[in-house]
């Protein structure tokens, strides 16, 4: 630890030994979880019940919501890395993010009412493009809070992902209690009340910072351009971002494009630079690095059912006992907080006997539990009877097998990314892992499209079109997981662990953790 920064810390203060910056950050971003999802645990309710559009039409749209969640950090942690400094980033987001919250509480009367559809299109695109400026830059303040090599770093995001999974987890329970019980106007004005908590503490906290995260430049901020400080400018393009999130989230196959011409750019560029400026052992870790984001976009697509067509399946053919269905949503981040902890401890434990899976046989075990937590609960329905109501359990259950999958993909993914990639590709491989992630969101609501005719065939062939579609989807999850593991040695190979570098070696999500997506900070063994 640096003389200058235990100044900083005995002059700030400390709490259960760590900076009070650290405390700030947590519930600054506990707060704007909750709200993220516990709006996003009606979302889907929101459209098929108030705005009745079509189960289909409802899962697209979901999808291309949460895609630009993932591709605005782009431009909101370029900007901030560039000019506006984290700090500043993240405040103009929990403002836009208020605003965003507090206008879908706004109803109007429903239906395919132009007038008020454009609010509620409104009100999405500052959700998104607040989250753009915000998701990206909140966890970089919590590593500027330490020097590199303080062994507290550790425990520090291990406090703060609590404090996300903690906001997620009261988020869904709260807002979708409220807005099934009482109105959708309670449970969104609950998330904007949750957002503009989290706006006043990070206001509050600004001096527990301890000078972090600000602009690089402040000269050059403040500077004029065109007759307008600098500042305001970047300001200005956020707000014209949230036009264009306005126009592109009417217009999904708009989304679907950009994705995939983006995309196909991005990957030919990465091939690109490893064929022809890598050595040959760089190349083939960009090689397998790539293997592993293209099987995420399968694995994302999945697993992100949840927020769409199963919650529609929990709230239409569960036998729930009057537990409103958005409140199952809380089920992943209590099994995230619950399970994350003994995953690592797992791992620990493998590594030390030389037993740890390598990171590609993680991918292909995360394949199979996804795929599994469909069948198991198609079986469950099954057994129960396709005129019954299927037991909750099997929606505990499907969590579960979803949730141990994601700590075995996510984390694990994190740390293969920064492992894989040299230091001047470090950047582009992290962005090219959550533009996966994008696209893996964007067809997830594809997938959620292709369960929705029950109003055509009514409600029994409904649910049976469901659990077609998730024995389907099951199958083949469970297919690439095995194919995954079947190559996984090859995979393996391509990574020449045993020549990686130390100073390559960086901890899982250090930098990045910011969803309960990426929700662990423990690295593979050296090896692993």
């Amino acid at each position: 630890m640096t003389k200058a920064y235990a100044q900083h810390g005995d002059e700030a203060g400390t709490f259960f030994g760590h900076p009070k910056g650290l405390f700030v950050l947590f519930f600054a971003e506990m707060w704007e979880r909750f709200s993220y999802y516990g709006m996003r645990a009606l979302l889907i309710f929101y459209l098929t019940k108030h705005w009745l559009f079509s189960d289909g039409e409802a899962g697209v749209i979901y999808g291309a919501y949460t895609a630009l969640v993932y591709i605005t950090p782009v431009l909101g942690g370029y900007l901030a890395d560039k000019w506006l400094g984290q700090r500043k980033a993240v405040l103009y987001g929990a403002v836009l993010l208020t605003f965003g919250h507090f206008i879908m509480g706004f109803e109007g009367d429903g239906g395919q009412n132009a007038a008020d559809l454009n609010v509620f299109w409104l009100a999405l695109a500052f959700i998104i493009v607040g989250s753009g400026f915000l998701k990206a830059n909140i966890s970089v303040i919590v590593g500027q809070l330490y020097p590199r090599t303080d062994v507290r770093r550790d425990g520090a995001y291990t406090i703060f992902y609590m404090g996300i999974n903690l906001g997620a987890f009261f988020g869904s329970l709260l807002c979708g209690y409220l807005g099934e019980t009482y109105g959708w106007a309670y449970g969104f004005g609950a998330a904007g009340v949750g957002m503009l908590l989290g706006l006043i503490v990070f206001v509050w906290g600004k001096p527990y910072l301890l000078g972090r995260g600000e602009a690089p430049d402040p000269v050059k901020l403040a500077s004029p351009v065109m007759g307008i400080k600098l500042e305001w400018l970047l300001y200005i393009v956020g707000i014209l971002a949230v036009g264009v999130c306005w126009w592109m989230v009417q217009n999904q196959a708009i989304v679907g494009t950009v994705l995939g011409i983006a995309g196909a750019i991005l990957v030919a560029y990465v091939i690109y630079t490893a064929v022809l400026k890598l050595p040959s052992e760089d190349r083939d870790r960009i090689f397998a690095a790539l293997f592993l984001i293209l099987g995420s976009i399968l694995f994302w697509a999945l697993f992100e059912q949840a927020g769409s067509s199963l919650n529609l399946f929990t709230d239409r053919h569960v036998d729930r006992a009057g537990v409103p269905a958005s409140m199952f949503q809380s089920l992943n981040a209590a099994y995230i907080v619950l399970l994350a902890p003994l995953f690592a401890a797992l791992w620990t434990w493998l590594g030390r006997r030389g037993w740890e899976p390598s990171a590609p046989a993680k991918f292909g075990l995360a394949m199979l539990q996804l795929g599994l937590g469909f069948l198991v609960l198609k079986w469950g329905a099954e057994a129960a009877g396709m005129g019954n109501l299927t037991p909750v359990l099997f929606i505990f259950l499907i969590y579960l097998l979803h949730t141990t999958g994601e700590l075995c993909l996510s984390p694990v993914g994190l740390s293969a990314m920064n492992r894989l990639a040299p230091a001047h590709m470090a950047s582009l491989i992290m962005g090219t892992w959550f533009f996966a992630a994008a696209t893996g969101n964007f067809a997830s609501g594809l997938i959620a499209a292709a369960t929705g005719s029950e109003h055509a065939s009514g409600e029994g062939a409904g649910k049976e079109l469901v659990l077609d579609v998730y024995q389907t989807v099951g199958l083949w999850a469970i297919g690439f997981g095995v194919l995954v593991i079947l190559v996984s040695p090859l995979i393996r190979k391509l990574m020449h662990l045993d020549t990686l570098r130390d100073a390559e070696e960086e901890l899982a999500g250090q930098n990045e953790l910011a969803e309960p997506q990426a929700a662990g900070t423990h690295p593979e063994p050296k090896g692993a």
